[in-house]
C-alpha cells in the first residue's frame, strides 16, 4: 500500500512540474521576448543605399549570454551579394572588441563568433576570451571596416 500512495505522489509531483514550466516557457516566450532590431536608416546619397540594400548583414541573436563556454552571435548576410568582413569589428557597450579576420559570407550565408577558445573554421570564429562579454541587456554592435554602423543587437 506505502509503495502505491509513493508511486502516486512522485507522478503527481511530475505532472505538476511539467505544467509549471510549460507554463513558466509559453508567458515568458509571450511577454519578454525583445523585439527584432529595426534596420539601419540608408544614407541620403544614392550609391551609399545602394551598397547598404545589397549587402545587408544583420545580427540574428546572441546565445549563451553570461557563460564563456556557451556565448554565441549568430550573424547573417542578408543581401544579395557576398560581404567582404575583414576588419570588420563586433563591440559591446564596455568597450570589448572583436575584429574579424580575412572572410566572406556569401548571400543568405551565416557565421557564430564563440566568446570562448577555439579553432576558427569558415562558420565559426572564436574570440578566444576567457571571460563572458555579453550580458543580458547589453546592445551588440557590428561596425564595417570603415567604422559605419551596420546592425544592433539587443541582447534579451
Amino acid at each position: 500500500m506505502r509503495t502505491r500512495r509513493w508511486w502516486f505522489y512522485l507522478l503527481l509531483n511530475a505532472l505538476v512540474s511539467a505544467c509549471v514550466t510549460g507554463g513558466i516557457l509559453f508567458f515568458y516566450d509571450r511577454y519578454h521576448r525583445s523585439a527584432c532590431p529595426q534596420p539601419l536608416p540608408a544614407p541620403a546619397t544614392g550609391a551609399a543605399s545602394d551598397h547598404l540594400t545589397e549587402d545587408q548583414v544583420d545580427i540574428l541573436t546572441v546565445s549563451g549570454a553570461g557563460v564563456v563556454a556557451t556565448e554565441v552571435v549568430v550573424i547573417k548576410n542578408n543581401g544579395l551579394q557576398a560581404v567582404d568582413l575583414s576588419g570588420w569589428t563586433l563591440r559591446d557597450a564596455d568597450g570589448a572588441v572583436y575584429t574579424f579576420p580575412t572572410l566572406t559570407v556569401y548571400p543568405q550565408g551565416m557565421l557564430k563568433v564563440h566568446t570562448a577558445s577555439g579553432v576558427n573554421t569558415p562558420l565559426d570564429l572564436y574570440w578566444n576570451r576567457s571571460s563572458a562579454v555579453w550580458e543580458a541587456g547589453e546592445i551588440v554592435s557590428l561596425f564595417d571596416a570603415q567604422g559605419t554602423l551596420r546592425a544592433l543587437y539587443t541582447i534579451p
